[in-house]
């Protein structure tokens, strides 16, 4: 049962938009009601995902995860979102509910951060449900530290608060 990381193809895309759906809901099913977590539905969410994919992909990164060939996480990084040039973004890392607590969201995590720093990104953010202990807790283990920086999203029509992590990705330092 080995777990390989690859770059993703377009042949990826539509698969890690539902596996996204699926794991959104179990993530965030004790935090928000369950018809937050109805829409938007798997094939929603595949269409969001290759639409964004065809417009992102030069200067963003995806990476899946496979277990014996089948699919099990993705991260997705790219610029940071304020446009700090030294700053890279961690948008997403999302794992099939079954992987949680295998090692391939610190795989991806690993591999998203050295990425980072061959990009020549100095620091790394990422956002973060403040209600989500198990991923705050996460990142917390693999070095993140919270910026102090929150801000209001929604998910479906449901406000929630995220929190904003950094990591240094200076040379000669352990990933995590």
């Amino acid at each position: 049962m080995t777990v390989t990381l690859r770059a993703a193809t377009a042949d990826d895309i539509a698969a890690v938009g539902r596996l996204h759906q699926r794991s959104r809901v179990a993530a965030y099913s004790s935090i928000l009601p369950p018809e937050a977590l109805a829409d938007p539905t798997p094939e929603a969410m595949a269409e969001y995902w290759t639409l964004r994919w065809s417009y992102e992909q030069a200067d963003h990164r995806m990476t899946v995860a496979e277990r014996d060939g089948t699919l099990v996480g993705f991260s997705y990084l790219g610029p940071d979102d304020e446009d700090d040039p030294d700053t890279g973004l961690l948008n997403a890392i999302h794992l099939e509910p079954a992987e949680r607590g295998r090692g391939v969201g610190r795989a991806l995590m690993i591999d998203a951060l050295a990425a980072m720093g061959r990009r020549g990104w100095r620091r790394a953010v990422l956002w973060v449900l403040r209600d989500n202990a198990h991923a705050r807790r996460f990142y917390e283990r693999g070095g993140w530290r919270r910026t102090g920086l929150e801000r209001d999203e929604t998910v479906g029509p449901f406000p929630v608060r995220q929190l904003r992590y950094t990591r240094d990705l200076m040379q000669g330092r352990a990933p995590c």
